[in-house]
């Protein structure tokens, strides 16, 4: 965890307006302090700048006002944002669905090409987590594409734990 530690801090800040918190991990600069990646739970993402994040690593499009709802029914939003002076471009995101007691599922975990194989999807996936655990969630679950299983199996995931086999029902 020291490395971590040593790239990630976590911060809570309020914008503009009282009723938005936001929280924040500021990825320690590399370059002038000009730069910065940060993480926010903010539901408020704009939907051309998510649908144009998606696009850049080749998935479908999807009716904006169906991820719209997606969005708000998700028990946690997190996008991660990369900040160049004024400039705010998104670079990450996922979701989490959940009963709010037991159990949570991942979705649409995504990272901009220009920030892959730098640990952000990592960093992404580790604060989602901890997020979910922060509220007490103790089963969290993903459905992979075989490309990222080897990923996702590096973050602790296992596939069909003992045995179980995932079952899906799509209408004709």
């Amino acid at each position: 965890m020291g490395f971590w530690k040593s790239l990630f801090t976590t911060t809570d800040t309020t914008t503009e307006s009282s009723s938005q918190k936001r929280d924040r991990a500021s990825l320690s600069p590399v370059t002038p302090q000009t730069e910065r990646i940060f993480f926010s739970t903010e539901r408020d993402i704009d939907l051309y700048d998510l649908e144009e994040l998606c696009d850049a690593v080749g998935w479908s499009r999807r009716p904006l006002r169906k991820v719209k709802k997606a969005i708000q029914h998700s028990f946690l939003v997190v996008s991660m944002w990369e900040q160049q002076g004024n400039r705010r471009r998104l670079i990450g995101f996922s979701r989490a669905t959940s009963d709010h007691a037991f159990n949570a599922t991942i979705w649409d975990v995504v990272i901009h090409p220009d920030f892959q194989h730098k640990g952000l999807g990592k960093a992404l996936m580790k604060y989602l987590i901890k997020k979910l655990r922060n509220d007490d969630i103790s089963n969290i679950t993903l459905f992979a594409d075989p490309h990222v299983v080897e990923f996702y199996r590096n973050l602790g995931f296992t596939p069909d734990p003992e045995g179980i086999k995932g079952m899906f029902w799509y209408p004709d």
